[in-house]
């Protein structure tokens, strides 16, 4: 390396060395300078921790302290933080439990609450939003909220607070006002009185309906607030029966400004009304006044025509044969009529003020009468019959029926007793029992005897019948006509004997009831009939309707149907004859139609048809007997039986049953 070279290493290696020590030194200087704004920023940092501590400190005292309910949720609407005003209101505590706005929605509101989340998201807050929420007790409260985005260092929404103050009783309290308001405005315009409400220059400030019709003014009232009204009762004054009077007095009552209340006014075509003038004071300062009219014509009648019911009554009740009692809730007499005290043997007033059980001591029936008092008291009516003793210790038997006695406002304040004395009727009952148990003793007895009187008769009948035969047999081919047709006459009486006997013990044993009880479908009785009775192919039967079940005895039903059937049948004279059942069912029974377009039955004969032997039309089949056993059966079971029916257009036979037979019904 030549020395040139080396110089001028040399010098660049000197000039790198002094630019070395003046960046050192410039590093050095901005080290210091750096240190220095190290210093201060840590002392600025300190004392901006120690402010925001502060503030955090001063924030969290009012987050805790605010009276108001205060919640930080998420955008999800996850509550994040809530002061101790908001656990209360909600009843939640998301130190324990978790908690997300929409559980606190209440469901009509969904829709409105959710459309004031988007509007918080889309314009950053929201106020005086008003709604219900339901609390963690299913309680539903008012609440209003206004509701704000909380956004980060780079304006990114983060989360969302509110301020929900509890309006459940502001609510209450303006839907009350609000309904008391309606109600005043609507009982005002609605009032049976006619009202009119002046202010102190005699400007209609309200008026009604009513007042209208009563002075016979035809506008509409709202048409009349604000008009002046100082020439009213001069204008009006002709509707009354003493014009000028009613003028007077209403200058009179304008002058004094007294309250008068319940003043009658008479009108020219009769009409009473009762007038109130009711002045309106703010302190001693007059604020103008209120008409009131009310029509009492028909009340003035009314109570007129009370009193003479009231005499009326008062007569009835003093002089019936029924014992009147009325006591209090303890059971002290208040009031009798003369019935009960000659029931009793007692005068009024050795009964009133005392207690009914001490004076009439009751026979082993202490408990009923308890009973039944309770049952009173509790508002309800009943019924009963008890044994007691009068004043001359004779035991006798009343039936009572009590009911609870109100007061005005609906209390329970006692019992009315209505008494009737049943001892003769007792006794009566008794022997009816008896008789009863003789005449169905008599009846079996009676029927036993039927069966032997019918066996009995028909065994001679059955003789004579062979004994025709055996004659005509031996006698073959030796017996004139004459002779033959008087054997056949004779034969067909013998049949119409044996078919009357027949029909006797059919009649004799339909009054009574086995114990025999079964569920009776009447369709298959109906169709039985039909396949066994004999019906000539131009004559249709129809069941109209479907037919009940009833409860009784198949042979008795099948019977009164197959009667009215085979008459229907029997006495059709058409070329189409028509026979119709039908049935239509009412509260308690049912009743059943058979109908014919036959030859029909004179209205003369219309009550005799149902009696025994009695036939309208002579024929060997026919013994009068068929129609009495039809209603016998349906006697038998509660219900009536009666016709309609015109000469060759046909008879309809109608009968009831009863859907609740007893089963110890006899005739």
């Amino acid at each position: 390396m030549s020395q040139s070279q080396i110089d001028i290493l040399q010098r660049t290696l000197k000039r790198e060395k002094a630019a070395r020590k003046a960046a050192e030194k410039i590093l050095e200087d901005k080290s210091r300078e750096l240190y220095l704004v190290s210093q201060e920023l840590h002392v600025s940092n300190e004392k901006l921790q120690d402010l925001l501590n502060e503030k955090s400190s001063q924030l969290k005292g009012v987050f805790n302290n605010i009276l108001d309910a205060y919640l930080v949720m998420n955008l999800k609407g996850h509550v994040l933080e809530m002061n101790d005003a908001a656990k209360d209101l909600f009843g939640y505590d998301i130190d324990h439990e978790r908690l997300n706005v929409v559980n606190l929605i209440y469901m009509d509101d969904e829709e409105y609450a959710f459309n004031s989340f988007f509007e918080l998201s889309e314009k950053g807050f929201f106020s005086n939003y008003t709604a219900r929420v339901v609390t963690k007790t299913k309680e539903v409260k008012w609440v209003q909220i206004n509701a704000s985005i909380i956004y980060d260092t780079d304006n990114n929404p983060i989360a969302a607070q509110g301020i929900i103050r509890d309006i459940t009783e502001d609510k209450e309290d303006e839907d009350l006002l609000k309904q008391s308001t309606n109600r005043l405005s609507s009982l005002i315009l609605n009032l049976d009185s006619g009202v009119l409400l002046e202010d102190e220059n005699s400007t209609i400030v309200l008026t009604n309906t009513k007042f209208c019709e009563l002075f016979k003014i035809p506008v509409l009232p709202d048409l009349l607030i604000g008009q002046d009204c100082s020439d009213s009762a001069e204008n009006c004054k002709h509707l009354f029966q003493d014009p000028e009077y009613f003028i007077a007095r209403i200058d009179e009552l304008l002058k004094n400004k007294k309250q008068v209340l319940a003043e009658e006014v008479l009108m020219a075509d009769g009409t009473i009304l009762e007038r109130d003038f009711i002045p309106i004071l703010k302190g001693n300062e007059y604020n103008g006044h209120l008409w009131a009219y009310k029509d009492i014509s028909l009340k003035r009648k009314y109570r007129e025509s009370l009193e003479t019911q009231k005499n009326k009554y008062s007569n009835i009740i003093a002089n019936m044969n029924l014992g009147l009692v009325e006591s209090n809730k303890d059971g002290e007499i208040l009031l009798v009529n003369q019935s009960l005290c000659e029931m009793s043997g007692y005068s009024a007033d050795e009964l009133v003020g005392k207690r009914i059980n001490k004076l009439l001591p009751y026979i082993g029936g202490q408990k009923i009468i308890d009973q039944q008092k309770e049952k009173r008291l509790k508002g309800e009516s009943n019924s009963y019959e008890i044994k007691l003793k009068n004043k001359n210790r004779k035991v006798k038997n009343w039936l009572i029926s009590g009911a609870p006695n109100y007061n005005l406002k609906g209390e329970v304040v006692g019992s009315i007793g209505i008494c009737l004395d049943i001892t003769d009727i007792k006794k009566l009952e008794k022997q009816k029992e008896k008789i009863l148990k003789e005449l169905e003793k008599s009846n079996n007895e009676l029927h036993e005897y039927a069966h032997i009187v019918s066996h009995d008769l028909k065994s001679p009948l059955r003789s004579i019948n062979a004994l025709t035969s055996w004659i005509k047999s031996d006698n073959e081919g030796k017996l004139d006509e004459m002779t033959l047709q008087n054997f056949d006459l004779i034969e067909t009486t013998l049949e119409k004997m044996e078919q009357l006997i027949s029909d006797i013990l059919l009649y004799s044993s339909a009054g009574s009831l086995t114990n025999e009880k079964e569920e009776v479908d009447l369709n298959i009785v109906l169709d039985d009939l039909k396949k066994i009775l004999y019906k000539p192919n131009h004559i249709s039967i129809e069941v109209l309707n479907k037919l009940p079940v009833l409860n009784g005895e198949k042979i008795k039903f099948q019977q009164v149907f197959q009667n009215l059937m085979s008459n229907a049948i029997k006495f059709s004279n058409k070329e189409k004859g028509i026979v119709e059942i039908d049935v239509k069912e009412n509260k308690s029974f049912y009743q059943f139609s058979v109908k014919d377009n036959g030859i029909g039955i004179e209205k003369k004969f219309h009550d005799k048809i149902f009696k025994i032997f009695h036939s309208l039309q002579e024929s060997k089949e026919s013994t009068g007997i068929g129609l009495s056993i039809v209603k016998k059966i349906v006697d038998l079971y509660k219900g009536e039986i009666w016709i309609e029916s015109e000469l060759n257009k046909g008879t309809t036979f109608y009968f009831t049953i009863k859907k609740s037979i007893n089963e110890n019904s006899t005739t």
